[in-house]
């Protein structure tokens, strides 16, 4: 290990995260999230989560990280830009915006290993596992907790510069590290997220339903779509940014620089009828590195036939 101070440490993490291409870099201590346990309880025995009975597994190691990374010392969080310069003209079948380019798990995965191989070449080896949506890590409320934004109403991490088009993922390592401090909510008496949503699907502050969401219903949900949404879908097909359209903070995002994430084309110009007469061979194909390819071929016919008007 080299000399570096806890200081000088610090710093240096958050150098080689920012030079790798990340937006904003926060660090926490490794351990217990005491104001989220409450949270997570009463969502779970609400029902909230749906049929993603997976948010249930896990529960002591997705409350304190040092369970799920055994003698880890720090959290460090990142956000990555994925706020696309080109959107899908109004009335064809819309695509949340993340999903645009390449699988957003594979990016970032990629540049975070590179941040550890940096980081080690520097400072020595360290033990390191980094984390991106895809293990039982409650990752916005470490970033919030990380000084990296505020829980918005909506449920989703905002941040006064960058707005809320981002990803979020964790290295959680044994490096000692020094803390960043949380920051004020700037939501105030805004409602706009709740007032757009057309299912309501978020019945409290920084409380969403799964179940009437429609990036649920549309990508998690395995069963046939409620025939009760069946008006309420507004062309969204895969995932949806309505909350976060209409979000104020949203007016500071910037297109993202990542070519992995230049949009597929087909994404942003086929209109119902392409999607529709597209055969199992040519959706693979299409989205053989995608996030889309998560619904397989089946689910995405069954939200194009649903959420046609």
């Amino acid at each position: 290990m080299s000399s570096l101070n806890v200081s000088q440490r610090t710093n240096l993490v958050k150098e080689v995260v920012l030079n790798h291409g990340f937006l904003n870099c926060g660090i926490s201590q490794s351990g217990f999230l005491e104001t989220e346990a409450p949270r997570l309880d009463s969502w779970l025995q609400n029902g909230y989560h749906g049929s993603m009975q997976w948010m249930e597994n896990h529960y002591d190691k997705r409350l304190d990280t040092r369970k799920l990374v055994e003698g880890s010392k720090s959290v460090i969080t990142m956000t990555y830009n994925y706020f696309p310069a080109e959107t899908k003209p109004e009335g064809k079948p819309k695509i949340a915006k993340y999903a645009y380019g390449e699988d957003y798990h594979f990016v970032l995965k990629d540049k975070m290993r590179s941040v550890i191989e940096t980081l080690q070449q520097q400072i020595g080896t360290f033990e390191a596992r980094v984390f991106v949506d895809s293990a039982p890590v409650l990752e916005r409320a470490w970033a919030a907790k990380s000084g990296l934004g505020w829980i918005g109403k909506h449920s989703l991490l905002l941040s006064k510069k960058q707005g809320s088009f981002f990803f979020i993922a964790q290295i959680i390592c044994d490096l000692e590290l020094l803390d960043d401090a949380p920051v004020t909510d700037h939501c105030g008496s805004c409602t706009a997220c709740i007032d757009a949503c057309p299912t309501d699907a978020i019945v409290a502050n920084q409380v969403v339903d799964s179940n009437k969401c429609i990036s649920y219903l549309t990508i998690e949900l395995r069963d046939q779509i409620p025939v009760g949404f069946k008006d309420q879908m507004e062309d969204w097909v895969f995932g949806c940014d309505i909350c976060q359209d209409v979000c104020p903070w949203n007016r500071f995002s910037k297109p993202n620089t990542e070519e992995r994430f230049t949009p597929k084309q087909e994404i942003l110009h086929n209109n119902w009828e392409d999607w529709e007469e597209i055969t199992e061979d040519v959706f693979k194909n299409v989205f053989k590195k995608s996030a889309i390819k998560r619904t397989k071929f089946s689910g995405f016919l069954r939200n194009l036939h649903f959420a046609k008007r």
